[in-house]
């Protein structure tokens, strides 16, 4: 145990200090933050004023086609030619012509622009010009729009959970969200650092410097201690992005006035009664997000995140020490690399259906399963799942862990010293039969 330490010391401390790990320590949680501040920013920021000239010789749609914050309409009566010819450097954005149309048959409406006009624009021009039309067509047909619009219904269900703690709220939503970012994590982290220990040892191995180290220790100590020292960096990682990304994007909320109390300022702020109402729903869209998110038993998924997180990459690390032992180079690899990873993928391209039955059977067997349960667990564990079933599961992992660490561990100490060799799965079999 004491050299199983001494190696797990040396590949923590050797990988912690190289500039990648400090680069990717600041530049992902970065990028995270981003990901999350720069779509809000986008969306609440105000775009370039854009002033369009509608020709509208039908007379219909002056007061449809109002202004807004991004859009300002024009209406004149001149010349639709001149105004095509005379578009380019007249500092408007297009020329919109509306003939003298069929209400019943609305066709020849044409919008001309110097540029390819975006999906909002023309969005907001179909949507004022379709509502006029309806208007007429009710208004002809003797019916009455605002009977109308107080029939249709809007259906919000509330879910309710009931469990051996009582009646709880519930957000498929949120753990729809919460699932598929806790199971592509651990699916990327498996991935990312199983592949560092498979390079590593290709790179001992192809130096000739796991012949000195094998004088010392013995090749099951190495391979343990490789697999423990780089999942404590990929743990230290993780734990840094998380506590870096809250803090980023906390400071970057701050700086931007994403907080809730900019919200409510801007309430406050508005003169319009239909802007209060509009920013009262977004701060009540808000709140309902806040309790959906509230709705999930976070420290619990956090806490099996870790367990998953580890129990999958001790497993499939394991299977990449092997392979990175069993070959001369990272291409020879290619051929042992679809057996080992092809399970992760298949979790990967199951969690669809695990989605539309989180309690089916092929969600029940696929979180048993300890080559995909890292991945779909952590898909079902948002949704509730029984304390028995995430017990026996975890429990298998861990068995899961052991085995592939016996059979990786009788390919590997014998693969490691190996060079030149053509590998196939006959030679690993060899390998593995045999004897000390």
């Amino acid at each position: 145990m004491n050299k199983i330490s001494l190696i797990i010391a040396r590949e923590y401390i050797t990988r912690v200090r190289k500039k990648s790990f400090l680069v990717m320590t600041i530049v992902g949680p970065l990028l995270f933050a981003l990901l999350i501040i720069v779509p809000t920013w986008l969306a609440t920021r105000d775009g370039d004023e854009k002033i369009i000239e509608v020709v509208d010789e039908s007379g219909l749609f002056k007061t449809v086609l109002t202004d807004t914050d991004e859009i300002k309409y024009s209406f004149v009566n001149e010349d639709p030619d001149a105004l095509k010819q005379s578009l380019e450097g007249s500092g408007y954005y297009g020329f919109l012509y509306i003939p003298n149309i069929d209400i019943d048959n609305p066709q020849g409406i044409q919008f001309y622009s110097t540029s390819k006009p975006s999906l909002s624009v023309i969005g907001d021009l179909e949507w004022g010009i379709r509502q006029k039309i309806e208007n007429i067509k009710l208004e002809k047909s003797g019916l009455d729009k605002q009977v109308l619009d107080n029939l249709k219904a809007n259906v919000d269900i509330a879910t309710i959970s009931i469990t051996d703690q009582g009646e709880q709220e519930s957000s498929s939503i949120a753990a729809t969200g919460i699932g598929y970012i806790s199971s592509l994590l651990i699916y990327f982290f498996i991935f990312f650092f199983g592949a560092q220990i498979m390079r590593g040892i290709i790179e001992e191995k192809t130096s000739r410097i796991i012949e000195v180290i094998i004088s010392s220790v013995k090749p099951f100590q190495l391979m343990m201690g490789k697999i423990i020292g780089v999942g404590a960096v990929g743990l230290t990682q993780f734990l840094l992005w998380t506590l870096l990304t809250f803090t980023i994007t906390t400071v970057l909320s701050s700086v931007f006035g994403f907080e809730p109390q900019a919200a409510n300022g801007m309430v406050n702020a508005q003169p319009g009664m239909a802007e209060v109402q509009a920013a009262a729903a977004d701060q009540n869209e808000f709140a309902k997000i806040m309790t959906a998110i509230g709705s999930i038993n976070i420290p619990q998924v956090l806490f099996f995140f870790l367990i998953y997180f580890l129990g999958g990459y001790l497993l499939y690390g394991s299977l990449f020490a092997a392979v990175g032992s069993a070959v001369d180079s990272e291409v020879d690899s290619q051929q042992f690399m679809l057996p080992v990873t092809l399970p992760l993928i298949l979790s990967i391209v199951s969690l669809g259906a695990v989605l539309n039955e989180p309690d089916g059977s092929l969600a029940f067997w696929m979180s048993m399963i300890p080559l995909t349960s890292p991945v779909v667990m952590m898909m079902r564990i948002p949704f509730g799942v029984p304390i028995w079933q995430l017990l026996l599961s975890v429990t298998l992992l861990a068995g899961g862990f052991m085995f592939t660490v016996w059979l990786a561990a009788r390919i590997y100490r014998v693969g490691i010293l190996m060079h030149g060799t053509k590998v196939n799965y006959k030679v690993l079999a060899k390998w593995f039969m045999m004897k000390n």
